[in-house]
Parts: C-alpha cells; sequence; structure tokens
C-alpha cells in the first residue's frame, strides 16, 4: 500500500484503509496527501521528520525518491524509528503536471494568510498537518521539502536555509554534504515557503532541498539522488546519518531579491540561464516600468531561480553572492 500511496493521491482518493500496520509500526492517512507514520519503538537518536514533496505539481524526482522509501519501508527492508510526517503538497498540481492551478502554493505559508482559493485551502491543511505532528511528537523537530529547479544549475543539488532566528546545528550541514547536496544558500529575510514556516513558526532544522532539474514522471535520474536516500532512509530508521565535511559545498548569501512590480518587466539575459550564474559589475539583469532597471553594483553577483513570468509583486530572482561556510 505504502509504494503506491503517493501515485494513488493525485486524483485525490484514499486507500480501502486509512490507518494500518507496518513492520516495526504503524501508518494513518490524514487526508489525501498527508501520511503519519509512528514507529512501535522511538530510537534514542530519531527525530520528528517532516518529509514533503510535490509543492510543486511538476517536480517529480522527490516524489518518487519518497515512494521508493515508502515501498522499502512496507517490505521491511527499513525499520521505522522515527515519527514521520509525508505530505504531497498541490495534488491537482501533480496530477496536472503543471507547477501550479490557480497561484504558487509555496508562498502562501504563514499563520495570517487571507487568501481564498483551493492552494491557500491547502496552505492551511498542510500546516494545521505540521502543527499538529509537532505537537504529538517532543522531538527535535525537522523539515526537509524536497524540490527539483526550473532550469540547470552550476549546483544541480543545493539547499535554500530560510531566514529564521533558529540556529542550524553543525550535523545538518554534515549530513547535506554527505547527501550529495553541492551548494547552500542563506535566505537573508522571511520568505513564506513551507520549510521556512516550519523553522520560523516551530524552530525545526529545516531547508529547501532543490534535488536537480524538473522532469516528467519517469525521466529522472534517481541514481544521482541516492546518497540523498540514504539520509532519509537513516532519519526514518531513527538513527544519525552518514556525515561529510561542510566545506565540500558552496556557500552563498542572498543580497537582493528581484521584484516583478509592472507588465512588461523583463529580464536582460537568456531563458535558459543556469542557476548561480555569475554577472560583472554594471550588467543590467532586468527592466521593470514600475521600479525601474536592475543592475548589478561594485562587486559581481549571481542569479538563482530567475524566472520573468511570475505574479506581479512575485519574485522574479535571487541575487547571491558567495559566503564563508559555518565552522
Amino acid at each position: 500500500m505504502l509504494g503506491h500511496w503517493l501515485d494513488r493521491s493525485p486524483d485525490g482518493t484514499l486507500d480501502e484503509a486509512d490507518k494500518g500496520r507496518i513492520p516495526a509500526g504503524q501508518y494513518r492517512v490524514h487526508a489525501a496527501g498527508i501520511l503519519e507514520l509512528e514507529p512501535d519503538h522511538v530510537q534514542p537518536q530519531a527525530r520528528a521528520c517532516v518529509l514533503s514533496v510535490g509543492i510543486h505539481g511538476n517536480e517529480t524526482a522527490p516524489i518518487e525518491l519518497l515512494g521508493e522509501l515508502l515501498a522499502r519501508l512496507e517490505a521491511g527492508l527499513l525499520r521505522l524509528g522515527a515519527p514521520v510526517l509525508v505530505i504531497l503538497g498541490n495534488i491537482p498540481a501533480v496530477h496536472a503536471q503543471t507547477r501550479f492551478i490557480a497561484t504558487n502554493l509555496n508562498r502562501l505559508f504563514r499563520r495570517d494568510l487571507d487568501e481564498s482559493g483551493d492552494e491557500p485551502q491547502r496552505a492551511k491543511a498542510l500546516m494545521d498537518a505540521v502543527d499538529g505532528f509537532y505537537a504529538r511528537h517532543p522531538l527535535p523537530r525537522l523539515h526537509y521539502d524536497m524540490h527539483t529547479a526550473i532550469r540547470d544549475s552550476r549546483y544541480p543539488r543545493f539547499a535554500v536555509e530560510p531566514f529564521a532566528d533558529v540556529r542550524i546545528e553543525g550535523e545538518q550541514w554534515r549530513w547535506l554534504a554527505a547527501a550529495g547536496i553541492q551548494a547552500v544558500l542563506h535566505q537573508h529575510r522571511h520568505s513564506w515557503t513551507f520549510s521556512h514556516y516550519s523553522k520560523h513558526y516551530h524552530q525545526a532544522q529545516a531547508f529547501t532541498l532543490e534535488l536537480g532539474k524538473v522532469a516528467p514522471f519517469g525521466e529522472n535520474d534517481l541514481d544521482a539522488l541516492r546518497p540523498m536516500g540514504a539520509l532519509l532512509e537513516a532519519l526514518v530508521e531513527g538513527r544519525d546519518p552518514p556525515g561529510a565535511e561542510a566545506s565540500r559545498m558552496a556557500f552563498f548569501r542572498v543580497e537582493h531579491e528581484l521584484m516583478r512590480e509592472a507588465d512588461d518587466f523583463a529580464l536582460c539575459f537568456a531563458d535558459d540561464t543556469p542557476n548561480f550564474t555569475e554577472f560583472a559589475p554594471g550588467t543590467r539583469l532586468a527592466r521593470d516600468s514600475v521600479a525601474g532597471d536592475c543592475v548589478v553594483g561594485e562587486h559581481p553577483l549571481a542569479v538563482v531561480f530567475p524566472n520573468a513570468r511570475v505574479e506581479l509583486g512575485a519574485r522574479a530572482a535571487l541575487l547571491v553572492s558567495p559566503a564563508t561556510p559555518p565552522e
């Protein structure tokens, strides 16, 4: 059942039984796309883990990776040793194989959200699910929100650390380095993404993980994600994952958010420009009749997540510079 749960979730249906046993634990489907795993015995190194995928519906590799993990749990190849909340985010968008239906779900995770519509309602349901999960399991909190990027990248696998008044533990950098993460981007202000929600409101160790480039189901290179799979397997078993030197990753900090303010907004570089491409001082990066031109200042800046087709008032790119690795 669990190995196919994510496959069935896009049509919104639940299984015949919404709860049951798996080796070393039990599962409960709280609602479509919200699955909780509870071990018979919580291991000493266990964290309360939220593992989310499909917040953008066309980002399929993490869905397949998590499906493999659930299948191994159900088959008894892994032994559940930690409470885990598995979330498939935007079910209609996954079914339609599009980034979102009406609006970007990954900008809606704030408790004072006053927007209406299907995606705002889904954001509220997912926030409620996370709140309840962490309340039920008083353990160290962890949230990995797994994505893939819409473009190529100098670093195909990278982590975004949300901004919040929570110190990231050194073990997290070591785990991510061993899991094949190649770069880390420190956010500079609140961004209201799903991983930010858990870090800001629940003081969780939380990251948005970009695990390669968008591809249709069945066309993802899951071999490149085996180290990440090993990290997830360790977490669900309630043991410490493998570690490596954090210095093998490149670190960046956000210097500026480039926002789309006008209908005529345009980026001044090619649509296929990879993430982390660096631009020299004096380079014009964008035109906007409301906000004016964006021009690189005295120091080079690299661009991450450029997308000129975002909604008005939304972020069209992050401009970043190198940062010192944590000690």
